[in-house]
């Protein structure tokens, strides 16, 4: 039986409200978010799961219940092994969990992420700001609401404004389908590219 098998069968044992989640990749439980740092640190001190690798977060639909659940990924250096630890946020309209910066000191960063792009708060942590988008943007990028070609939006960074003069505008959906050159042996030229590359060429031309 692999190691993260016996690690959410572990889980389950010592808290009774952690459940098995249905996962195509790795053991994955779902802890109540008043339970989530304990179960983090059970993982990471008795269990052996000593590197957290990523910290994200869903969106299920507006109008679902729960709307936000966060997600950690922890990983055993040892074990050679994942475990995906969710917690579902309470109150969807503020949605909120502990902060795991007093665990991991790498979660400040990813912990700053979801909260960026999706508006969840962590509960502790030491400096949660956005990381990506700038102070006192009003949306989250990565909500179901957010138009995939983005929201019109005042940039508020002097310098951008003084080279641009224009307002921010939705990144254009340039140039589909994507193609790869085969065989290259330079991976930048086989890196996948928009056929209609016309834009990024006019933007990218010297001024006269």
């Amino acid at each position: 039986m692999p190691a993260s098998a016996d690690a959410t069968a572990a889980l389950r044992s010592r808290f009774p409200r952690v459940v098995e989640r249905a996962s195509v990749d790795h053991p994955a439980v779902t802890a109540p978010a008043s339970d989530l740092i304990a179960v983090l640190r059970c993982l990471r001190d008795e269990l052996g799961y000593d590197m957290l690798v990523d910290v994200t977060a869903i969106d299920w639909a507006i109008g679902a219940t729960p709307r936000f659940t966060a997600v950690y990924h922890v990983y055993s250096t040892t074990g050679h092994d994942y475990v995906r630890v969710a917690a579902d946020c309470p109150d969807d309209a503020a949605p909120e969990v502990p902060s795991a910066t007093g665990l991991w000191p790498a979660a400040n960063w990813h912990e700053r992420e979801a909260y960026d792009m999706f508006g969840i708060r962590f509960a502790g942590h030491p400096d949660l700001r956005r990381i990506l988008m700038w102070d006192g943007y009003p949306h989250f990028p990565l909500r179901k609401e957010f138009p995939l070609a983005g929201i019109d939006s005042e940039i508020p960074d002097p310098d951008v404004v003084a080279e641009t003069n224009v307002r921010a505008k939705p990144a254009p959906m340039m140039g589909g389908p994507f193609v790869a050159s085969t065989g290259e042996l330079n991976l930048g030229e086989a890196e996948p590219r928009a056929k209609d590359e016309s834009w990024t060429e006019r933007r990218e031309k010297p001024a006269p």
